[in-house]
């Protein structure tokens, strides 16, 4: 009886795999093209387009999308990344779901529009493609870019492949209609814009039930005037500010909510981190984007012929900033690296910045050392991996920043 039930269930679960598998369309396209298709399964319907190295290709393909047909959307050629958001801010404002992409330099041309798309509280969603900032011009990765505007209120969600950034797209607008905050998705320069994986391009009507049509309470319309952007005075201006922050921290639950439910669609987890061999790590590296699959592959090559406790911990999401998630994987271990691929000059990288604030008030914490790598597009192997591995392992004092591979 028990064999004839579970030979039963094993039907059942290879139907439900075919049932899925004629359901979705398999594609091999570059991490710029995927973003497309995450942009043309969400039915985004307001394009602001202005090419940037490594993003042209986001646009490029778009452009064909909506000029076939297969994407019913105005596409807005404008002159400069600022006024590609804020094409997107008077689109989102109307209740039209919007989206644009850009790069490095284009990024920080939009800097004073990030915030005006979060106090406005539009639900934007923008691809960001980590690009180095100039000078020396550099249009290899760096995740410097979106890092620097990490506190203009937008959600920022880091992938690590190609599947990820078509999946992130589409949970970024369930996230950012509900909270109604703007969300940055972030892939790297080359590493994931111009190089081809296979992946699974999902159901239309299955997008459609998970991502129904944006309509806002509140948005421009003729026929019901409201003000929006006013002049608002101290009275009322400090809780504004709260409210985006309250949106912020309800987004947590929103974010791990929303991947739960696209789970149940694709197969496919997401949430704010994933760790990866993890549950008897004694040591752990910290990194965000493609450097992660590095890390993965040295942190198998350490445990299969070191036997080194070590596992990786990978911030998906940076904004808002998982720190309760971190601080209960983190104290199980005794040493952490974080590897970043950027640097807040004068200080150190980001997210070991973001992660020691994180743990300063806990009483029981590893100790946790920062490591500068990659900048500018500079490949970090696997060696360079194991190699602050056997830093981390060294007893004694060490330093609070290394430069990986550095020529000095």
């Amino acid at each position: 009886m028990h064999r004839r039930v579970s030979c039963q269930s094993d039907q059942i679960r290879k139907r439900e795999k075919i049932k899925r598998m004629a359901d979705i369309t398999k594609k091999v396209v570059t991490g710029n093209h995927a973003v497309s298709y995450g942009a043309l399964l969400s039915r985004a319907e307001v394009i602001a387009a202005y090419p940037i190295t490594p993003q042209t290709e986001v646009v490029e393909k778009l452009s064909e999308m909506v000029a076939n047909g297969e994407l019913r959307a105005k596409f807005i050629n404008v002159e400069s990344e600022h006024s590609a958001m804020a094409a997107c801010i008077g689109a989102s404002a109307t209740g039209a779901r919007a989206f644009t992409a850009t790069s490095s330099q284009g990024l920080a041309l939009m800097h004073e529009l990030l915030h005006w798309a979060t106090g406005a509280r539009l639900p934007i969603v923008m691809a960001n493609i980590n690009r180095s900032m100039g000078p020396p011009w550099n249009i290899w990765s760096e995740q410097t870019d979106s890092l620097a505007q990490r506190d203009t209120g937008w959600l920022q969600f880091y992938c690590e492949n190609n599947q990820e950034i078509i999946d992130t797209i589409i949970q970024a607008y369930r996230v950012s209609e509900t909270v109604y905050l703007p969300a940055m998705v972030v892939l790297d320069a080359f590493y994931h814009s111009h190089t081809m994986e296979g992946v699974e391009i999902p159901n239309q009507s299955a997008i459609d039930a998970f991502l129904p049509q944006y309509n806002p309470i509140y948005k421009l319309d003729v026929n019901e005037p409201h003000t929006f952007g006013g002049l608002t005075s101290p009275e009322w201006y400090y809780e504004l500010r709260y409210k985006i922050q309250s949106a912020m921290d309800k987004s947590i639950k929103v974010i791990k909510d929303t991947a739960r439910e696209y789970e149940k669609i694709t197969h496919r987890k997401y949430g704010l981190l994933e760790e990866y061999r993890t549950e008897d790590a004694d040591m752990l590296i910290v990194a965000a984007g493609a450097l992660s699959e590095t890390v993965k592959e040295a942190v198998d090559l350490l445990r299969q012929k070191r036997k080194t406790r070590i596992g990786l911990l990978r911030i998906r999401t940076f904004r808002p900033f998982p720190k309760e998630d971190i601080k209960k994987i983190l104290k199980n271990v005794e040493i952490v690296g974080v590897i970043d691929r950027n640097i807040s000059f004068g200080n150190e990288g980001i997210f070991f910045q973001e992660i020691k604030s994180a743990l300063c008030n806990e009483k029981i914490k590893p100790g946790i050392y920062g490591f500068i790598a990659g900048l500018g597009g500079r490949d970090v192997m696997v060696e360079d991996i194991i190699g602050v591995a056997d830093i981390l392992a060294k007893p004694g004092n060490k330093k609070d920043i290394v430069w990986v591979g550095a020529k000095i």
